[in-house]
């Protein structure tokens, strides 16, 4: 299991030392988010200012951009990198992406999403064997790549990734058409993230991973959201291994780390796509009650609502040095990666971090 890291909400001139930080703790990946800043320009200071540390994004709003933008953003941080980025994708939810992003929100989510992947897919094999560009779906047609706009194959020092088989637009099963060192192979990892079962088995056709979010338990990851891959991948010809799982942890070990969680639990928990989560565990009726406070903004009343054995459920509640034997007991066989929902920051509890980076690499 790799231990990943997640930066928090900064601005630009402040990212080079967090990523230099979280390379020499030891971190795998860095992790960037797209909620007060844009997603992509801190990897590029990370690749800049790292040689090792791999940096990728969980997420970047994908109905808020076309693929042939995620396909060129996406292409540039590969090539600065060696190979060290890789591109996380999510939906959103409708308000957001109509109200907030000003964008169309698609009658079939995994529909579009699929399409995108496709389509993002497609101009990379333009790019790095010269295919014909011609993507065709229902909501993406491309078809027009002149020199002038086409950056060319990645350089060498960019490693081909493990391939197989990926869905295409239309839900059948294609050979991705890059050719590199004469294997039918990807050049970027995709991974998407999602929390019920369309997404998850979208991952398993199309994605070399998926990002579970926060807001789950073991059990909904189990019973779920693991199934729901399996079944993506075998429609696709593709083996369970072929897609990383990587999963964003609640922990609180301290009082106030407990209530921030709860806090979290009850907004995530407010949102009603989101239900079957709660609805697994037979607390659906607390999630409708949420989300009516949520409409009035009554947060107060939300908080009160998650009781321990909730708190319990979605998050790790223990010691600093119980913490890493808890983490790998709750994910072993449910994880190939682990990020802290807390994010990382140099010089605030270094010897805490320390702990964990070295559990994870014994």
């Amino acid at each position: 299991m790799k231990f990943d890291a997640a930066l928090a909400p900064m601005h630009l001139p402040n990212v080079p030392a967090v990523a230099k930080a979280a390379e020499a703790m030891g971190f795998d990946t860095l992790w960037t988010q797209e909620t007060q800043h844009n997603p992509f320009l801190p990897c590029a200071l990370i690749n800049e200012h790292t040689t090792r540390l791999k940096t990728g994004t969980a997420i970047a709003v994908s109905f808020a951009r076309s693929p042939a933008d995620l396909a060129y953003i996406a292409w540039d941080l590969a090539a600065q990198s060696g190979g060290r980025f890789m591109l996380g994708l999510g939906t959103q939810v409708k308000a957001h992406i109509e109200r907030r992003f000003g964008m169309k929100w698609p009658d079939s989510v995994v529909g579009q999403l699929r399409e995108q992947i496709g389509a993002i897919r497609a101009l990379w094999a333009c790019w790095q064997s010269g295919e014909k560009l011609n993507f065709r779906g229902e909501y993406y047609k491309l078809s027009l790549m002149s020199p002038f706009f086409n950056p060319g194959p990645l350089p060498p020092s960019v490693p081909p990734i493990s391939g197989g088989n990926w869905g295409d637009a239309r839900g059948a099963t294609s050979q991705f058409p890059g050719e590199i060192g004469g294997d039918a192979r990807g050049v970027i990892p995709i991974y998407i993230a999602g929390v019920n079962t369309g997404l998850a088995r979208l991952a398993g056709e199309t994605c070399e991973g998926f990002h579970a979010h926060p807001f789950h338990s073991p059990r909904y990851l189990q019973e779920i959201i693991l199934p729901a891959i399996q079944e993506g991948a075998e429609k696709a010809g593709r083996r369970r291994r072929d897609i990383s799982v990587s999963v964003t942890a609640f922990v609180a070990t301290s009082p106030e780390e407990q209530n921030f969680v709860r806090s979290q639990i009850a907004f995530y928990a407010s949102t009603p796509s989101y239900r079957p989560v709660f609805a697994l565990h037979g607390w659906e009726e607390v999630a409708e009650r949420l989300s009516v406070h949520a409409a009035k903004a009554e947060w107060g009343e939300m908080f009160g609502l998650i009781t321990d054995e909730i708190l319990e459920t979605f998050c790790i509640v223990t010691d600093e040095a119980s913490l890493p034997g808890k983490l790998k007991e709750r994910y072993a066989g449910l994880a190939d990666r682990l990020t802290l929902y807390n994010p990382f920051t140099p010089g605030e509890r270094d010897a805490f971090w320390k702990r964990l980076v070295e559990a994870f690499q014994e």
